[in-house]
């Protein structure tokens, strides 16, 4: 699948009136706040949409950015690496962190250990 054709897919997606996620899990995450009383039947939809251009975006950028562009995938390590090298996505580190070893996670806490004890 070329570049352009991903394009083209994307921008039929977003121009299009119906959305993908389920409406009911966006209304039922807005009701999840406590200062969320009652929610307008187009305020869901917009959410909805909005949220569906939002994961494009991410994707698309993490495609063009990734390693996949050659065997059209889009892995977890693209989605990590956007996140911390675009300052757009900066907010999402904390919930894409770059995958670790456990050996590797272990050794930086000992050297902190030793850190701290000098």
């Amino acid at each position: 699948m070329s570049e352009t054709n991903v394009e083209n897919k994307v921008e039929r997606a977003a121009h299009n009136k119906s959305v993908s996620l389920p409406m009911s899990r966006v209304r039922l995450i807005m009701k999840s706040s406590p200062d969320v009383s009652c929610i307008n039947q187009e305020a869901i939809f917009l959410t909805t949409k909005a949220t569906e251009l939002f994961v494009q975006h991410l994707a698309m950028s993490s495609y063009n950015n990734g390693s996949g562009k050659d065997t059209n995938t889009l892995s977890y390590s693209d989605l990590a690496d956007t996140a911390e090298d675009t300052e757009t996505f900066q907010f999402l580190t904390d919930i894409l962190p770059k995958k670790i070893l456990a050996r590797d996670y272990l050794k930086s806490l000992q050297e902190l250990e030793e850190d701290d004890d000098n």
